[in-house]
């Protein structure tokens, strides 16, 4: 008899997942900077855009399947590795959005974004 993990190994795996399931990742606040560290495996460099508009940051990842690989006598047993478009995006308010600095390096894209002083946007109103 064959365990039922067998018949249905990973079956379900593609009807829950979601595009952010790819693009796990922390943020975390230090030195009124946010910081966020995603894990972006398989991924080079010129496949990922960071972009900042009014407060949001929308991380956008994509890979194209191999096109070159027209091998008709290969028949695929299993496969898994995915192509397409992935995006998260995350509203971080009030930041300096100038002075974003990205990186990426061993499959982690790494993003500091520098929060504004909240004492910079108050202004005292005088009272008549």
């Amino acid at each position: 008899m064959l365990p039922t993990r067998f018949y249905f190994d990973n079956a379900f795996d593609q009807f829950f997942e979601n595009e952010g399931s790819k693009m796990k990742c922390d943020i975390y606040e230090k030195d009124n900077t946010y910081h966020v560290e995603m894990d972006l495996p398989g991924f080079k460099k010129d496949e990922i855009k960071v972009e900042c508009n009014k407060g949001n940051l929308v991380i956008t990842a994509e890979k194209s399947s191999n096109d070159e690989d027209k091998d008709e006598n290969k028949k695929y047993l299993r496969r898994e590795r995915t192509y397409g478009k992935y995006q998260r995006s995350f509203y971080l308010g009030d930041i300096k959005e100038d002075e974003i600095e990205a990186k990426f390096d061993n499959g982690t894209l790494t993003i500091s974004v520098p929060k504004i002083d909240e004492n910079e946007n108050k202004k005292l109103i005088d009272i008549k």
